[in-house]
C-alpha cells in the first residue's frame, strides 16, 4: 500500500515545502526531526490556514474586498520561514502506521486524526506514505 513520498525537515524552508506541495499536488508532507524520525504531517490545508490572515478566516466575506495585490503578497509570508513555522503550535498525534497494518487500520488512523496521509514505518524507518486518495483507490478497486 505504501508509496514513496517526499519528506521535509522541521528546518526546511517553508517556501520550498509549499512549492513541493503545489508542484506535486500533494495532500501534505511528512516532516522529520533532526534524526530523520517522523515528527508530524504538514497537511496542505494547514499551509492554506497559515497563508490566509486570521481576520479573513474569521470573516470570509472580507476576502472579496481585499485588493488582489494584497492577495499576491500572501505568499510573501513564507519568506524566511521554516516548516516548523507552518505547523500548529500545539503538537498533534503523529499519523503513523506499521508497514503490515490492514487497510481498515490505516483508515481508522486517518479518520481519527483527520489526516490526509500517514507515514508508514518498518523497523523505526519511514518506508513511504499512504494518502487518503490511495486508500480510497484500494477500497473501491475490485480485488
Amino acid at each position: 500500500m505504501a508509496e514513496d513520498f517526499p519528506v521535509v525537515s522541521l528546518d526546511s524552508g517553508a517556501r520550498e515545502a509549499v512549492e513541493l506541495l503545489a508542484s506535486r499536488r500533494l495532500p501534505g508532507l511528512i516532516v522529520v526531526d533532526e534524526k530523520g524520525h517522523p515528527h508530524s504531517v504538514l497537511p496542505a490545508s494547514q499551509v492554506v490556514r497559515f497563508l490566509v490572515p486570521s481576520y479573513v478566516q474569521d470573516d470570509p466575506s472580507l476576502a472579496r474586498v481585499i485588493d488582489e495585490s494584497l492577495a499576491d503578497q500572501v505568499a510573501d509570508k513564507l519568506t524566511n520561514k521554516t516548516v516548523r513555522n507552518l505547523l500548529p503550535s500545539e503538537p498533534v498525534e503523529l499519523p503513523v502506521v506499521n508497514h503490515d497494518d490492514t487497510v481498515l487500520e490505516v483508515a481508522a488512523i486517518m479518520a481519527r486524526l483527520r489526516s490526509p496521509l500517514v507515514a508508514v514505518m518498518k523497523d523505526k524507518e519511514i518506508v513511504g506514505a499512504i494518502t487518503a486518495s490511495r486508500l480510497l483507490e484500494l477500497v473501491v478497486t475490485p480485488h
